[in-house]
């Protein structure tokens, strides 16, 4: 669990995270805000954490590959 102060807190209620650790804050409120409004069953659980995957799934195939990529061409691939 993210701790980040209280002034950090409130100022993310409206802002954007602008550390790692404030990211991983608002990332688990908006998981427990969903929990929040769920039953609470095992199937809800297993909702966030293939959501948060897929959501970390997809950041990589749009955006850290093409990173990636680039790194290769710039720096030489280190598989033959």
């Amino acid at each position: 669990m993210p701790y980040v102060n209280q002034e950090a807190r409130e100022r993310l209620q409206s802002g954007v995270p602008k550390t790692p650790g404030e990211l991983n804050y608002v990332l688990t409120m908006a998981c427990g805000d969903y929990l929040r409004y769920t039953p609470q069953k095992y199937v809800d659980y297993n909702a966030v954490i293939g959501a948060l995957e897929c959501c970390k799934l997809e950041m990589y195939r749009r955006q850290i590959a093409k990173y990636e990529d680039l790194k290769i061409i710039e720096n030489g691939d280190v598989y033959a």
